[in-house]
């Protein structure tokens, strides 16, 4: 099995490719451990020193570490994600992934914006997120109140250092352009 490795806009997040898709629809993050006992490869992953957070997207897994180089934990890593598909053991255990933007309870937007909302929702799913998948993160809507547009930042996105650009310059800038209404995006 060869797993690739690719660097994300974050330092503290590297994007592993092991070749085969893990997640079917959706992604999930996991950010400690005890989260992490749902998970048979992210329980593999906590259990190295110094590695903080993991996110599954459609084919692949982004790690987190708190400190130290990736020089060493990265063959750790790699074994662990070997580790895991040889066992043959599932992805999850409870078969309930937290997928993105299916959490309609999360979301905030008054009635009257629907519309606005429909097509912040289709420019995120279409043009937006897979660019951020493919910096090994997620950007997930949450509402729009008042002319601002809530977005969470999972994955290589979350703490990344160049997320405030990607929201400000990026993301803010397609919204505005597409739709007058939207006047700020923030992250939460």
């Amino acid at each position: 099995m060869f797993i690739q490795t690719e660097a994300t806009p974050n330092p503290a997040t590297l994007k592993f490719l092991p070749g085969r898709s893990l997640m079917q629809s959706g992604t999930l993050e996991i950010r400690d451990a005890h989260a992490a006992e749902r998970s048979p490869l992210a329980k593999r992953l906590f259990a190295i020193e110094g590695v903080t957070g993991v996110f599954y997207g459609y084919e692949f897994v982004s790690v987190t570490k708190s400190d130290g180089e990736w020089q060493h934990l990265k063959p750790a890593i790699l074994g662990a994600i070997m580790e895991h598909f040889m066992s043959g053991d599932p992805l999850l255990l409870d078969k309930t992934p937290e997928q993105h933007g299916d959490e309609p309870e999360g979301e905030f937007f008054e009635p009257s914006d629907q519309p606005t909302v429909d097509t912040i929702k289709e420019l995120l799913e279409t043009r937006i997120r897979p660019a951020v998948a493919g910096d090994g993160g997620d950007i997930v809507f949450r509402g729009f109140r008042d002319g601002i547009v809530y977005l969470a930042m999972k994955g290589s996105c979350s703490g990344c250092p160049s997320s405030t650009a990607t929201l400000k310059n990026g993301v803010q800038n397609l919204l505005r352009h597409f739709l007058p209404d939207v006047r700020e995006v923030q992250s939460i």
